[in-house]
């Protein structure tokens, strides 16, 4: 830019000399000087002028063409405008390639402004949701009216945050799935799918576990009942003691799985959230100490740590259900002599229930599967300590519906510890009870 100032300058000077030796020539020097100044300073402004009304014309067609620094601006400025037009061209077929991509996508994708305004939506998302073109620029909750979805958009913990299930707008039989995922100030993207097919068949599994374990109650009662009939009335003959005790210990198995299926069942249908009772945690750990010494028979040195006696809001039963389920598991799993801990301690991300055996300790790989229904450390010992394999799964479910969490934490060969985690709006003081 320089170098072209000082060629416009040097033009200038050229014209200037040049009219002042015509007027020394003609004696009229300062005239001529003068008049040059002029011509010149005319030719500036009309120079800017034509750009400034091709600028103003919204730039149509190439930058006028004249020479000196105006032309080099008007070359400069033209090469630009041909960058930038290839540069929206580009960016024009980029997002072209994304909208025909997110077309063809089976999933709804809803791109979301400023207090969860609708911007964009892919075709999937409208007729999952119900969208029409005018319906930009309006809140999403106003076409998802579900109080949970409405909960659900207002929380901030993208971490904990899973998807959530619910009906569609117009459509009760058909199951969405929704998931937020918020990104740069206040925008977010919400993914939709289609469940409904999924949701049939866990339903399907749902009430078949739930009425084949019901239909099975009636017959391993009427089994249970003979077996007790016959090896109490003393007229079975010798031979038949052992085949009967090993019956009776079967029958005794297969009710407990039974009633743990249909616990499970139950768990899985009602409504989450639902029981509002204040369960004490000192009396509950009381209570289930008391199960694990008779489990135990004297044989385990279980003790009990509650530094602050609390409440959990929730279901007194279902409590009991998470909290013995960790304690005899733990009983069942420590040698003769071991000690059990059990704990409680509140803080500010809220109350914490621990329970550390001095069992054999589990292997990190199966830690994440240990809530499956019927996964199995070590099958054998599971089986000889009569265990169903459902009370983990158990655990997990009671704590869904009390808006809790697990974290397990294990050494082989040095025992395992078993956390459960109750966010603060849970508890509340036991005086209140």
């Amino acid at each position: 830019m320089l170098d072209r100032s000082i060629g416009e300058f040097s033009r200038f000077v050229v014209i200037a000399l040049g009219c002042t030796i015509f007027g020394f020539a003609t004696d009229r020097w300062l005239l001529a000087l003068l008049l040059a100044l002029a011509v010149y300073l005319v030719w500036i402004l009309w120079q800017q002028s034509r750009f400034n009304r091709w600028l103003v014309n919204g730039r149509r067609g190439p930058a006028p063409t004249a020479f000196g620094i105006w032309g080099e601006i008007s070359d400069d400025f033209y090469r630009l405008q041909r960058r930038h037009r290839r540069e929206k061209q580009k960016l024009h077929a980029m997002l072209r390639r994304v909208q025909d991509s997110t077309g063809a996508l089976r999933e709804g994708i809803v791109a979301l402004e400023d207090d969860g305004n609708l911007a964009w939506w892919n075709p999937a998302a409208g007729e999952l949701l119900g969208l029409q073109p005018d319906d930009a620029g309006q809140p999403l909750i106003n076409f998802v009216r579900d109080p949970g979805f409405v909960r659900y958009m207002h929380r901030r913990d993208q971490g904990a945050r899973e998807p959530l299930t619910l009906p569609a707008p117009r459509n009760d039989a058909r199951i969405l799935q929704l998931e937020v995922t918020r990104y740069g100030q206040d925008e977010a993207l919400v993914i939709v799918r289609d469940i409904t097919r999924l949701h049939n068949l866990e339903q399907m599994r749902r009430d078949f576990v739930a009425n084949v374990s019901h239909e099975l109650r009636t017959p391993l009662t009427v089994i249970a009942g003979y077996l007790e009939t016959l090896e109490g009335s003393g007229q079975a003959p010798q031979a038949w003691q052992r085949p009967l005790g090993q019956m009776r210990e079967q029958t005794a198995r297969m009710t407990s799985l039974v009633n743990d299926l249909l616990l499970l069942a139950r768990l899985e249908t009602s409504e989450r959230d639902s029981g509002r009772e204040q369960v004490a945690v000192g009396e509950l750990m009381e209570r289930v100490a008391r199960e694990a010494r008779s489990l135990s028979g004297g044989r385990h040195d279980i003790s009990i740590d509650c530094a602050q006696d609390t409440t959990i809001t929730g279901d007194a039963t279902e409590l009991h259900s998470a909290f013995a389920n960790l304690v005899l598991n733990a009983v069942k799993y420590s040698p003769a002599g071991g000690p059990v801990q059990l704990r409680w301690w509140v803080d500010q991300r809220g109350g914490h229930f621990a329970v550390r055996d001095s069992g054999i300790g589990i292997d990190p790989i199966h830690i994440p599967r240990l809530t499956e229904r019927f996964y199995r450390v070590d099958a054998g010992r599971s089986r000889d300590s009569g265990g169903t394999g459902l009370g983990l799964a158990i655990v997990k479910h009671v704590l869904l519906r009390h808006s809790a969490e697990m974290s397990v934490a294990s050494i082989p060969g040095q025992g395992s510890t078993f956390t459960l985690h109750f966010p603060p709006r849970k508890l509340g003081t036991a005086a209140t009870v």
